[in-house]
């Protein structure tokens, strides 16, 4: 396995602390500024112009590289980081984050300029929804053409896997701060679960392409404004095998004054 971090300096008494993160592609000091290559290309830069400015990793979008050109695709290319010409790590997300926005866009991501729903029952029974989720995954549509698509842990991990970025993430729910707290911890317990069915994928996959090079999983921590929902999401992803875990949840509107 070729994976580590290392903390290198930590300041006394405080939180913060420089290291490296070593993947198959590379090193990575942090804490690190990661430029975002939605369709594996950073607008207006060529790799070489990252290379560069000094970028040492490019985060990728799951989402929208299986939309377009498809992960098979990136899989028959060599990976990701072949794909576009780019010799050093690689991230890319689970897909989550934009199966939310872009797919069920109507009064659940997008739109946090409102004020709050009457119900999140409401809000699920909108006809106006282009995506569902459920227990087991979130059935959404394209945005490019309209197409149904099925997007489950399992089927997440598979496409991260062919996409073939250093680190992927596990797929998890985004919810916003117009959803009641009775949901949030609803959202949180779910994505608890697809975190392990995802490790379960993750570790199954990883024996399955064992001549591929060894790709990390982290875990993402959700909870919105709620702290405790927060401290029990960091206490259940610690508990769990994964390479790392990653802070997210306020990516539209979600701002942290809000909290």
């Amino acid at each position: 396995m070729s994976f580590s971090f290392e903390v290198q300096k930590e300041i006394s008494g405080q939180l913060g602390r420089a290291g490296v993160i070593s993947t198959p592609h590379g090193q990575i000091a942090t804490p690190a500024f990661i430029p975002v290559g939605t369709k594996a290309s950073v607008k207006s830069l060529a790799p070489e112009a990252l290379n560069d400015l000094g970028a040492q990793a490019v985060l990728a979008n799951a989402y929208h590289l299986y939309l377009q050109p498809g992960s098979e695709t990136l899989d028959q290319a060599g990976g990701l980081g072949k794909f576009m010409n780019w010799n050093k790590p690689t991230f890319t997300d689970s897909g989550g984050f934009q199966v939310m926005s872009l797919g069920a866009g109507f009064k659940k991501v997008i739109d946090m300029s409102l004020g709050s729903l009457d119900s999140d029952e409401a809000m699920a029974e909108s006809k106006e929804r282009l995506a569902h989720v459920d227990d087991e995954g979130v059935t959404f549509k394209s945005h490019l053409d309209g197409s149904m698509h099925r997007f489950t842990p399992e089927i997440s991990m598979q496409v991260q896997h062919q996409i073939g970025a250093d680190i992927i993430f596990a797929f998890d729910e985004l919810t916003t701060l117009h959803n009641t707290r009775k949901y949030q911890e609803q959202s949180l317990e779910r994505t608890r679960l697809w975190a392990i069915r995802c490790l379960d994928e993750h570790k199954r996959l990883t024996d399955q392409r064992s001549d591929k090079p060894y790709q990390a999983l982290f875990g993402v921590l959700q909870g919105a404004q709620y702290e405790d929902l927060r401290r029990k999401a960091a206490k259940d992803l610690s508990e769990m095998n994964s390479s790392g875990i990653a802070f997210d949840g306020f990516g539209i509107g979600g701002a942290l004054d809000k909290a």
